[in-house]
């Protein structure tokens, strides 16, 4: 067939219960409809094999493959597919391994092999962890890519020794190789290989027929071969393949060039610029204007003081992934650009409205409803993060937007801890001014990751600023730089600036901004739960009421016995 400037491929994916009571295998594939984004991506085909021993297989493969398929695709450009699966395969790792820990107690394990083929341009990728399995059939030679990952234990036994889930880090297989026209790529779960020869999987991939209808026979034939497990496979066949390599065009991409300053009326890549928003000594924010749609939205580009800073281009471009992860009513939109970049920038929606720190300025002392109602809907977008095993680490009123109408939108990528990216935490930075070091967690500003606890404070810190206006540790916080001048500030009753605040609710806000993290609630559902409904802990434990008690009572029968003694006296001088 003629070589064209797209790949093609003829691929299918099939999938049985078999003999099983349920199907703990998953199956998937993605071949974009966009040229852009087949030519940035290319296509995925991929298998992930449940471990039924651990009772939660099933939702273990499909997360790993749902997973994978959605998060592949809204990775930066600039990443190299090595980098993106391995990232992404981190994550997912970490994901599964944790919600195994959180059924401990009925030993319900969340375990998948996977295995994954990634197709770009003239190079095929391949991302392996378990005994699933890749092939490759070309010019009648069937070769296996990956290796199984099993242990022997004597008298034919054998063991998993590696699986999606299995640990809190987990280290993949991952190769690559050139394509040619006419390969066929297969990747299969042991309920076919283990069951169907090399000779038998050579002879039905390769008859003439749509991959469809081959890997449907092939799953067939594995049953009928006595394959007593479930039975999935994917399979593809290469049509054309592009004219170059996108080698070097990805390593022009990583090279992007920074844009320069732009001024109002300038066109770059087909948006113009109306307005400039906001410029700091790290990046500028536009409103521009799609030419072609008309659609207003925000361009963030990097600060050219960075231009020579690896560590920062690598941050900028990983916001705009974390950004397209999270999908949520609350949490800015980045929008996927269908144009390919002339230089290093990215777009989110434009939200009209003003930053929190300014309506808090403008609102003293809100109606309680619009406040919680404030505070519940940034709650809501912090849990859109967490949900994603992401933490915001700089929540603050400059951070989000609220609309006319009270709707939030939280900002900002650029501080985001992503569990399972980050090879190291990298602590925020202390800044000195009003701002990260006031909002954030002190323990993350001396280096600890406190993970949800951390959001949890800031998010506490700013539901106290907006029912009074100040800081539950008073502005000297922001000069802080130890742990001994943390410990030196105390909490300041919220009732002090906000005399209608009720000292349940006062002991909701210390609790979500304690210093200490043994104090401090654990999850935002709860701390929401105490807002809304009076905590009887705290009713019960109110020191208005309990303090000194035996004092109180004293000068309570005191005063009764003086009042009574004025009763009397005046009774007295009335009938003298």
């Amino acid at each position: 067939m003629p070589k064209t400037n797209q790949l093609q491929v003829d691929i299918a994916s099939h999938s049985i219960q078999g003999l099983k009571d349920n199907n703990e295998d998953g199956v998937g594939f993605f071949v974009p409809e966009e040229p852009s984004v087949l030519e940035s991506k290319g296509i995925v085909l991929a298998v992930a094999d449940g471990v039924s021993s651990a009772e939660a297989g099933k939702e273990a493969s499909n997360t790993a493959i749902t997973r994978f398929l959605s998060d592949y695709y809204q990775t930066p450009d600039t990443w190299s597919v090595k980098h993106a699966g391995q990232k992404i395969l981190s994550s997912i790792n970490l994901t599964l391994f944790k919600r195994s820990h959180e059924f401990a107690s009925e030993e319900k394990g969340y375990l998948t092999t996977f295995t994954a083929l990634v197709l770009k341009s003239r190079i095929a990728h391949y991302f392996h962890a378990g005994d699933s399995r890749a092939y490759l059939l070309r010019d009648g030679v069937f070769k296996q890519l990956t290796r199984d990952h099993v242990a022997s234990i004597g008298s034919g036994r054998s063991f998993l020794a590696r699986a999606m889930g299995m640990d809190n880090s987990i280290q993949i297989d991952y190769s690559q190789f050139t394509l040619e026209i006419d390969d066929v790529l297969l990747v299969t779960s042991d309920g076919i290989h283990d069951f169907v020869s090399a000779e038998k999987i050579i002879e039905i991939i390769s008859t003439p027929k749509p991959c469809q209808a081959r890997i449907e026979t092939l799953v067939r034939e594995a049953f009928d071969s006595g394959s007593d497990d479930n039975i999935s496979g994917s399979l593809c066949q290469l049509a054309t393949l592009p004219n170059e390599s996108l080698d070097d065009y990805n390593s022009k991409l990583t090279r992007l060039p920074f844009p320069p300053p732009l001024d109002d009326g300038v066109l770059l890549d087909g948006y113009k610029v109306i307005r400039e928003i906001f410029a700091s000594s790290r990046s500028q924010l536009y409103l521009v204007e799609d030419t072609d749609t008309g659609e207003q939205m925000v361009m963030k580009t990097p600060s050219i003081n960075f231009e020579e800073d690896t560590g920062y281009i690598d941050r900028f471009i990983q916001e705009e992934w974390i950004g397209k992860r999270i999908n949520n009513e609350h949490v800015v939109n980045i929008i996927s650009q269908q144009r390919l970049r002339t230089c290093l920038y990215y777009l989110m929606e434009y939200v009209q409205g003003i930053s929190l720190d300014q309506w808090i300025e403008e609102n003293h002392f809100p109606k309680p409803k619009t406040a919680i109602n404030i505070v519940e809907q940034i709650a809501q977008g912090l849990s859109a993060f967490h949900q994603m095993e992401t933490i915001h680490q700089d929540l603050k009123p400059g951070n989000i937007l609220i609309s006319s109408d009270h709707n939030i939108k939280i900002l900002d990528f650029g501080s985001v801890f992503v569990a399972g990216l980050a090879e190291v935490f990298v602590p925020l930075e202390h800044e000195g001014v009003l701002g990260t070091a006031t909002y954030s967690d002190p323990k993350y500003l001396l280096g600890k990751n406190t993970g949800i606890q951390g959001d949890l404070y800031a998010l506490a810190t700013i539901t106290y600023e907006i029912f009074t206006g100040k800081l539950p540790y008073g502005n000297k916080i922001e000069e802080c730089q130890t742990a001994f001048e943390y410990d030196r500030l105390r909490y300041i009753s919220a009732s002090e600036a906000n005399p209608i605040i009720p000292t349940w609710f006062d002991r909701t806000l210390e609790k979500g901004a304690s210093f200490d993290l043994e104090q401090r609630y654990t999850n935002i559902p709860e701390f929401i739960k105490d807002l809304k409904n009076p905590n009887p802990e705290y009713l019960l434990d109110d020191p208005k009421v309990n303090k000194n008690k035996p004092q109180i009572l004293f000068w309570q029968l005191l005063s009764g016995f003086w009042i009574l003694m004025l009763v009397l006296v005046i009774a007295l001088f009335t009938q003298g």
